[in-house]
């Protein structure tokens, strides 16, 4: 599992090389490429005049974010430039659909194609308590309604990774084991019974010592930090997934601009 930078109200977006994304597409596309290990430069500069600047340079090709009509005619601009080489476009499904070039949307080959998906919506949310005794301010009893984005990577067939409803119900369902949950780390389970469990640590807030529902508590393998979170939704996302589908990644929002992003390869079984 790796961790990427948290993003923060201030900063926005920021890849894993600290690069400033200008929106969550731009994002997933620097973390689609880093999990493929394909190597980028962000904001290239097309030589020319005026000047153009192009969101990704990589070795196969430049890729541009569509996210607003002035992208439109970048996009055009920088496809005109660079008629030699490769130039896809990515964004929001009513933007891009208007470009008429589609082959420089899809790329065409006899190897399977390897393809993402995410999803983001209303309904990917759940509302949890827990406590972080190693981090004085989290030390108390507080909750959370937390936001989820997950996005897939894998291997397409007849260009489709998965399809959006199904994948919509898979994450829906994993999610409603998350809901109105107290999360807490099981090295502070002291006892339990058929129906409750014991819980007591001493923190900076001084001792707890709790006796919580079962069925109202999840215990984990860790702290109760967002990142473990993420990591727990991936353990459950993962077996109820199609077996082209070679990677999951969650976002988790804590807030406001904050959270978690885990992406995790899926072993070969």
């Amino acid at each position: 599992m790796v961790a990427t930078s948290i993003v923060d109200a201030d900063f926005k977006y920021i890849d894993k090389k600290g690069n400033l994304m200008k929106s969550r597409t731009e994002l997933s596309v620097a973390m689609l490429l880093s999990f493929l290990n394909k190597p980028y430069e962000h904001n290239c500069v097309i030589a020319g005049q005026p000047p153009l600047v192009a969101n990704f340079k990589t070795a196969d090709g430049y890729i541009q974010i569509i996210d607003n009509e002035q992208d439109i005619a970048t996009y055009a601009s920088i496809k005109k430039r660079l008629s030699s080489e490769n130039v896809i476009a990515m964004g929001h499904p009513r933007l891009v659909s208007r470009i008429k070039e589609m082959d420089d949307i899809i790329f065409h080959s006899d190897a399977p194609e390897t393809g993402s998906i995410f999803l983001e919506d209303p309904s990917f949310a759940f509302d949890y308590a827990h406590i972080l005794p190693l981090v004085e301010k989290c030390s108390i009893l507080h909750g959370h309604t937390s936001s989820v984005m997950v996005e897939m990577v894998g291997t397409m067939k007849n260009n489709l990774l998965v399809d959006f409803s199904e994948a919509k119900r898979i994450i829906k369902n994993v999610l409603r084991g998350f809901d109105h949950k107290f999360f807490i780390n099981r090295r502070y389970l002291i006892s339990e019974t058929e129906q409750h469990y014991r819980i007591a640590f001493d923190g900076p807030k001084g001792r707890f010592d709790l006796q919580l529902p079962i069925h109202t508590t999840y215990l984990l393998e860790g702290e109760a930090t967002v990142e473990n979170l993420a990591v727990e939704i991936i353990k459950h996302l993962v077996p109820n997934l199609p077996k082209n589908v070679e990677g999951v990644g969650v976002y988790i929002y804590e807030g406001y601009n904050k959270g978690s992003h885990i992406i995790s390869k899926i072993p070969v079984i």
